[in-house]
C-alpha cells in the first residue's frame, strides 16, 4: 500500500486523502460531500479514501488520531490538513487556494 500511496501523492495534480473509518458517523457525512467536490472539480483533483483500520501504518505515519482527517498533497508535499467535516464549498476553496490549480 505504501509505495502505491507514495506514487499517488507525488502527482502534480492535487490529491485529497480522506482518512476515515467505517464505524465513524461524521465520516459517513463527509463521503457524499467529497463526491460533490469531485463532481465539481473533475480532473483537477484526485480524491482517495483510506480506511484507518485497514491501513494502520499509513495512518500512524501521518499521525491521524481522529477521523475523518483530510490531508491535501501535491508533488508529495502536504499542503493542508484538517480533522472533521467541512462544507463542499470550503473544501473546494481550500483545494484551489493551496494547490496551483
Amino acid at each position: 500500500m505504501n509505495s502505491s500511496f507514495d506514487n499517488i501523492i507525488n502527482s502534480e495534480k492535487p490529491v485529497l486523502v480522506d482518512f476515515y473509518a467505517t464505524w465513524c458517523g461524521p465520516c459517513k457525512v463527509l463521503g457524499p460531500v467529497l463526491k460533490e467536490v469531485k463532481d465539481n472539480l473533475g480532473d483537477r483533483v484526485s480524491i482517495i479514501k483510506i480506511d484507518v483500520d485497514k491501513n494502520q501504518p499509513l495512518a500512524s505515519q501521518y499521525q491521524v488520531r481522529g477521523v475523518p482527517t483530510m490531508i491535501l498533497f501535491q508533488n508529495g508535499k502536504q499542503l493542508w490538513r484538517q480533522s472533521g467535516v467541512l462544507e463542499k464549498n470550503d473544501i473546494i476553496k481550500i483545494i484551489l487556494e493551496k494547490s496551483n490549480q
